[in-house]
């Protein structure tokens, strides 16, 4: 793999986990929030 191709994973790596770490907890709120309207 060429030097340019690693660079270009590890910015796009980078940037998914950056999203991921901010879209998963977002997620798990929304969803309790659902399941207790649901529930009542």
């Amino acid at each position: 793999m060429a030097a340019n191709d690693m660079k270009a994973a590890e910015k796009t790596y980078t940037s998914f986990i950056g999203t991921l770490k901010w879209s998963v907890p977002v997620i798990l709120l929304i969803t309790a929030i659902v399941v207790v309207l649901i529930s009542s």
